[in-house]
């Protein structure tokens, strides 16, 4: 089935899958509504399987315009992979890994609240682990730090600096709770090679390293002990307990999607005594240049 093959043989390609419980009972027209919404996050499609008889792993067991393009021996994997039961649906995602996660990650989440998965009710707190260390820059053919470029990589990933960034993992982390991110942070990198080898993996040459991160490189030279750090976001913590849907809800000082404050109705204009004693001049733009 070339539409999940292509991605699977891609060297930046992924399949994946989400099931939904008792979600056969998705109509067309939802799930039409759903393969928009995928779309924002750069997804082509949205295929699915509604499973009817998890026993017959084939047409007369599975609902789905696919089902006769993939294997009986696939489509049983498919079935004991995802754990999938009478009555449920499995969403598929093949694409670029990015667009995969994305769309998927956005999908779960909007089929969740829809179909009342998600109440509020339970607290359920996870850790988040190994994150990917880069992820690639199709346009411009090079590496980006996922987290940032001083996360330190997964023991016994330092090898793959040099041989396969792509696979690298790092020690980042985040804690999730009901579905949202209240804290974040990593364990940082402590010796001056790896931080050499990860800042040429970005493509910053050994001068640029120097001139930008020339006393790290030197401080680590002499020693340092492994350090890291979590960062834990109050508000996202209060508006969980407070049941609210935004952090706006819950903060002193909350801003409009323009980021403007109601309170102190800023931005606003400034006189230009205020400009001159913080050095600032207003650059008034030409209509040429408009």
């Amino acid at each position: 089935f070339k539409v999940f093959s292509a991605p699977a043989n891609s060297n930046n390609g992924r399949v994946a899958a989400i099931r939904v419980p008792q979600g056969a009972s998705i109509s067309r027209k939802e799930i039409d509504a759903y393969t928009e919404f995928v779309k924002i996050y750069g997804a082509k499609g949205l295929a699915y399987i509604k499973v009817n008889d998890a026993s017959q792993p084939n047409e007369e067991g599975l609902q789905s315009p696919i089902v006769k393009n993939i294997h009986e021996t696939a489509l049983k994997a498919i079935i004991e992979r995802t754990g999938a039961q009478d009555g449920d649906i499995v969403f598929f995602g093949a694409d670029t890994a990015k667009i995969v996660n994305e769309a998927l990650g956005a999908l779960r989440t909007k089929v969740g609240h829809d179909k009342g998965h998600v109440d509020g009710r339970a607290w359920a707190p996870l850790w988040v682990v190994d994150f990917p260390m880069f992820e690639h820059d199709e346009e411009n053919d090079r590496w980006n730090a996922l987290h940032h470029p001083f996360t330190s990589p997964k023991d016994g990933h330092e090898d793959l600096l040099d041989t396969n960034p792509g696979a690298c993992l790092s020690k980042a982390y985040d804690m999730v709770l009901n579905g949202w991110e209240v804290g974040g942070g990593s364990v940082r990198i402590h010796k001056q090679d790896i931080q050499a080898k990860v800042l040429k993996v970005l493509n910053i040459s050994d001068e640029e390293a120097q001139e930008k991160f020339g006393f790290l490189l030197e401080a680590l030279q002499y020693g340092a002990p492994p350090h890291g750090g979590l960062a834990l976001g109050l508000d996202r913590l209060v508006t969980l307990m407070a049941g609210a849907e935004s952090i706006r809800d819950v903060i002193a000082f909350p801003k409009t999607q323009k980021a403007q404050c109601l309170m102190s109705d800023a931005p606003n204009e400034v006189d230009e005594k205020q400009l001159r004693e913080l050095h600032i001049r207003i650059r008034q733009q030409n209509k040429a240049e408009e």
